[in-house]
C-alpha cells in the first residue's frame, strides 16, 4: 500500500515539474496559479487515499468538498448556494456513512486480519496506462493489492501455493484486471462498482466446507471490470 501511493505522489510530483518546465519555456501555456489552484491541496491528497487507502468513504467526502470549492472557487457554483445545501448534504451523508459501516462485516474483516498477518509479504501490483501480467507459480502466495488505472493487470494465480484466508484488494479505474485462481479455491468477493463491474466466475464451495482454502477478495470497479474466474 505505501509502495503504491509512493508512485502515485512521485507520478503527480514529475506531471507538476514537466509542466512548470514547459510553462517557464513558453513551450506550453499553463497558468499554474489559477482560480481555485489551492484547492488542488484537497483533492490530490484525497484521490490518492480513494486508491490507496482502506477507508474509502472519507477520501471520496474529501474529493467532493475539493471539487466543489474549485466550481465555487472559477464562479460556476455560488458559495451562498452551497451553503444552502450545506446542511441537507451533511445529514444525508451522515445516514450513508451509518448504511456503509453497517455492511462491514466478517468478510471485511477477514481482509484486514489477512493484510496484518502476512504484512510485508503482500504483493503490489500497479498498472497506469498500460499493461502488466504477474505469473505467481512456484511462489507462496499471502495476499495482494491490484490497481490498474487506464490500463489491464493479468494475475495468474494457478501455479502458485495459496495460505489460507489470504486476501486481495484491487481496484479498476477505467481499466481491466483478470484475476485467475486454481481449483479447490474457495473465492469470497465484496464489491462495488460503478459503471462498471466485478465478476466471480469460479466454482463455488459450501460454506462449511474446511478443506477448501478461502481466497477474500475486495474490489472496486470504476468504469472498469475486474474478472475472478
Amino acid at each position: 500500500m505505501k509502495k503504491n501511493k509512493s508512485v502515485l505522489w512521485g507520478i503527480i510530483f514529475i506531471a507538476a515539474g514537466l509542466i512548470w518546465a514547459l510553462s517557464a519555456l513558453d513551450i506550453v501555456k499553463v497558468d499554474i496559479f489559477f482560480d481555485g489552484w489551492w484547492t488542488l491541496f484537497i483533492i490530490v491528497p484525497s484521490a490518492i487515499s480513494l486508491f490507496t487507502s482502506s477507508e474509502k468513504f472519507s477520501s471520496a467526502i474529501g474529493v467532493a468538498v475539493g471539487v466543489i470549492l474549485l466550481l465555487c472557487a472559477r464562479d460556476i457554483l455560488t458559495y451562498g448556494m452551497v451553503m444552502k445545501l450545506a446542511v441537507p448534504a451533511i445529514i444525508v451523508l451522515i445516514g450513508l456513512k451509518m448504511i456503509f459501516s453497517s455492511f462491514k462485516e466478517r468478510h471485511t474483516e477477514k481482509i484486514e486480519e489477512s493484510f496484518e498477518k502476512y504484512e510485508g509479504d503482500i504483493d503490489n501490483v500497479f498498472c497506469l496506462f498500460n499493461g502488466v501480467k504477474a505469473d505467481l507459480s512456484g511462489k507462496v502466495f499471502r495476499g495482494a493489492e491490484i490497481n490498474a488505472i487506464f490500463g489491464g493487470v493479468d494475475y495468474d494465480l494457478r501455479g502458485a501455493v495459496i495460505e489460507p484466508d489470504s486476501a486481495i484488494k484491487v481496484s479498476a479505474i477505467f481499466g481491466g484486471v483478470d484475476i485467475i485462481v486454481p481449483e479447490g479455491v474457495k473465492v469470497r468477493v465484496k464489491s462495488t462498482a460503478v459503471f462498471g463491474g466485478v465478476s466471480n466466475k469460479t466454482r463455488r464451495y459450501d460454506k462449511d466446507d474446511e478443506n477448501v482454502v478461502t481466497l477474500y477478495v475486495s474490489g472496486l470497479a470504476l468504469f472498469g471490470g475486474v474478472d475472478i474466474k
